[in-house]
C-alpha cells in the first residue's frame, strides 16, 4: 500500500465538501438539497461510482464548479466519493441536510481553507484515508483574539 496526498482545488470565494457516498443517484440527490435548502447557491457537484462503469457523475447550477468538482476526483482517483463546491452559501447551510441524504455514508471535511486529501493506494485502487484542513494551530487565543472571533460571527450575521 502507499500513501499520497493530493492537494484540492477550491475556487476563491467556494467552500468544499467532501465526502463518502454509495449509490448512484447520489448527484441528484445533493442537486436537490442544495436547490431547496439556499436557493441562491451556485455550486458544483461530482460523484465517482467504484462499481459497473465507474463514471464521475455531475450535477449542479454552475459549469466552472461542476468542471472543478471533477478535476478534484480524477485526482483523488478513489471510488464512491463526492465533491461539492458552494458559492453564495456556506457549508454550515447544507451540512445537516446533506448529512440526512440516505446515501451519504460520511463526511471528510467542509471547509474554505487549503486541502489536502491523504489517499491510500492498493492493487484493487484508491481510498481516503484522511483530510488535511488547513494549518496546524499556532497558539491558543487570548480575549482580543476572542472579541474578533465575536465580532466576526456578528458581521458576517450568524450571531445576534
Amino acid at each position: 500500500m502507499q500513501l499520497k496526498g493530493v492537494r484540492i482545488e477550491i475556487p476563491e470565494g467556494c467552500n468544499i465538501i467532501l465526502g463518502q457516498t454509495h449509490f448512484i443517484k447520489t448527484a441528484e440527490d445533493l442537486y436537490e438539497i442544495i436547490a431547496t435548502t439556499v436557493p441562491q447557491a451556485r455550486f458544483g457537484i461530482a460523484f465517482t461510482e467504484a462499481s459497473g462503469p465507474c463514471l464521475i457523475r455531475k450535477e449542479g447550477n454552475d459549469e466552472g464548479l461542476i468542471e472543478v468538482c471533477v478535476r478534484n476526483l480524477m485526482n483523488i482517483g478513489a471510488g464512491h466519493v463526492f465533491c461539492i463546491l458552494l458559492r453564495d452559501a456556506f457549508p454550515i447551510n447544507v451540512l445537516n441536510a446533506i448529512k440526512g441524504c440516505p446515501e451519504v455514508c460520511n463526511i471528510y471535511c467542509a471547509t474554505a481553507n487549503p486541502l489536502e486529501v491523504v489517499i491510500a493506494e492498493t492493487e484493487q485502487g484508491r481510498g481516503i484515508v484522511g483530510v488535511i484542513d488547513g494549518s496546524s494551530p499556532k497558539g491558543v487565543e487570548a480575549d482580543q483574539d476572542r472579541a474578533k472571533r465575536k465580532e466576526f460571527l456578528r458581521k458576517i450575521g450568524y450571531k445576534l
